[in-house]
């Protein structure tokens, strides 16, 4: 299991590595650079399966949010 993903700001495509929770989704993220709030995408539980390249903890051990 990963414990890093990288997102990607889709309003200014700035990228930070950032740590995972490991026992919960987050469901919001301020891009440090234009500030814009980022939620997860309809269908995604969390910013991380939007916008990271790796998706969380817990859809990469085969649970449900």
């Amino acid at each position: 299991m990963q414990a890093e993903s990288t997102i990607t700001c889709p309003a200014c495509g700035h990228r930070k590595k950032e740590t995972m929770p490991t026992d919960a989704c987050q469901w919001f993220y301020e891009c440090e650079r234009c500030h814009v709030l980022l939620k997860p995408k309809q269908g995604d539980c969390c910013v991380f399966c939007s916008y990271g390249d790796v998706p969380c903890p817990l859809i990469q051990k085969g649970k449900a949010c």
